[in-house]
């Protein structure tokens, strides 16, 4: 019989992990499946299982691969993977490792935009209590955008047309790419911080989700919740939203439209000047018109016609007034003596001096109810007294001594209640009614108790 070579299940299961490893199918494969059992460690590493209807394989994404997520996954999420298969070699398990991954069905971008939109409504930068009135007559109004790109003119154009007085301010920036979002932010803060402009606009124009991601980025969001100017947000065509367009004061539809919605035209600001100089003067002439005819009642009047007969008429009015000022006087001199007598009554009642006698008065009575109270309960006490004791003489054996009985007790000081307690020779003490007897025992005789 031949001999059998055993081997380990270390080295087994290397040798398996190095046929996965060689295999080039392996290294570079693309699942669709749904996520289950996600947990993501501490450390940032993501544990999860794959599976569809028949089968499962577990997999492990790196946080040096993960970071680039534009998602958050989640159990129940169909998605589409990238990685390569190997083996565990604390378990013997093969798994694959993950290097993309991106959700099934939908974009990544897009996935990123509703995540980010429903993070922000969730904490309130969406609230309709937030948002700030624009001013109704900006003297300058600033506008962040790309100097070179066609927003730019559109804006220039819309308010040059619209209102011409407004100033203008370019706070130039990068619309696309890496660093349009740190570009963006930063000119927001730059226009808060010199207070300068009035309203600011920000936006460009249409492109795809990838052009227009700048205005989805986290970081401009919430710059523009932050601004203490009110802001208006137009990024792309009327069909383009992003995360500022909710976040902002204001959604235009296009640049063309944030200029309509900053400034109003300055015709129709002529035509409501012309409307209300027209109703002004209307009004003046009927005021005018009013005074005039109460000029002429006033001069037909009998105060003008009759000034003297009105002067004496005054004048009795004035006596009379005066009778009656002096009656009401002399009423509430005289109630104001009343109440000053009646206070002073009780000040005087309420003196120290008299408060000290009513309390020397209360005093001496408290004194001799103490008093009386003391002696009736030290009478009733000696009474008590007198009975405990002539109960307690009844109890006591010197009572019981009075008529002819003696204790006996040893050189301890116990009492001796028999013979058997006691031996011929020892000492005892004989305590009588009247004083104690020494004596020593010569001898016993036992005798019955009856």
């Amino acid at each position: 019989m031949a001999e059998r070579r055993y081997v380990s299940v270390t080295a087994l299961t290397r040798y398996i992990k190095t046929l996965f490893d060689h295999d080039r199918r392996l290294q570079d494969v693309w699942i669709r499946a749904e996520i289950s059992n996600f947990k993501k460690h501490s450390r940032g590493h993501m544990y999860l299982t794959l599976k569809d209807t028949q089968s499962r394989i577990s997999g492990v994404m790196f946080a040096a691969d993960n970071r680039r997520l534009l998602f958050n996954p989640e159990n129940g999420m169909k998605v589409l993977v990238r990685g390569e298969i190997s083996v565990y070699e604390p378990y013997g398990q093969y798994q694959i490792y993950i290097k993309e991954m991106q959700q099934d069905g939908i974009g990544n971008l897009f996935l990123a935009f509703e995540q980010l939109k429903n993070k922000l409504e969730q904490e309130g930068l969406f609230d309709q209590r937030l948002k700030k009135p624009l001013p109704t007559y900006p003297r300058r109004i600033g506008v962040v955008t790309s100097p070179t790109g066609a927003a730019i003119r559109d804006i220039f154009t819309t308010i040059k047309r619209r209102y011409p007085v407004a100033g203008i301010t370019v706070f130039p920036v990068l619309v696309q790419g890496e660093y349009a979002a740190p570009s963006i932010v930063q000119a927001i803060n730059l226009a808060n911080a010199k207070k300068n402009v009035d309203v600011l606009i920000i936006g460009r124009g249409g492109g795809s989700i990838e052009e227009l991601w700048a205005f989805n980025e986290e970081s401009v969001a919430r710059s523009i919740h932050a601004s203490n100017l009110p802001i208006i947000s137009a990024v792309g065509h009327e069909t383009d939203f992003t995360i500022s367009d909710f976040v902002a004061d204001l959604r235009a539809a296009t640049p063309t439209a944030a200029g309509e919605l900053v400034v109003p035209h300055i015709l129709e600001l002529q035509e409501k000047v012309d409307d209300r100089t027209k109703r002004l003067l209307q009004a003046m002439k009927r005021r005018l018109a009013n005074e005039r005819e109460r000029l002429s009642v006033l001069r037909n009047s009998y105060a003008f016609r009759y000034p003297m007969q009105l002067v004496r008429q005054k004048e009795q009015d004035l006596d009379r007034a005066f009778e009656r000022i002096t009656h009401q006087s002399q009423r509430i001199l005289h109630q104001w003596r009343q109440r000053t007598e009646h206070a002073t009554r009780l000040i005087y009642k309420h003196h120290p001096e008299e408060q000290l006698r009513q309390a020397a008065k209360d005093r001496e009575n408290l004194s001799q109810r103490l008093e009386r109270a003391f002696k009736q309960h030290e009478e009733k006490k000696e009474t008590q007294l007198q009975t405990l004791i002539r109960q307690l003489n009844a109890l006591s054996p010197l009572s019981i001594m009075e008529r002819g009985y003696a204790l006996a007790y040893n050189a301890d000081q116990q009492l001796v209640k028999s013979v058997k307690h006691i031996n011929p020779g020892e000492s005892m003490s004989v305590r009588l009614q009247d004083g104690v007897v020494d004596c020593q025992v010569w001898g016993i005789e036992e005798g019955d108790k009856g």
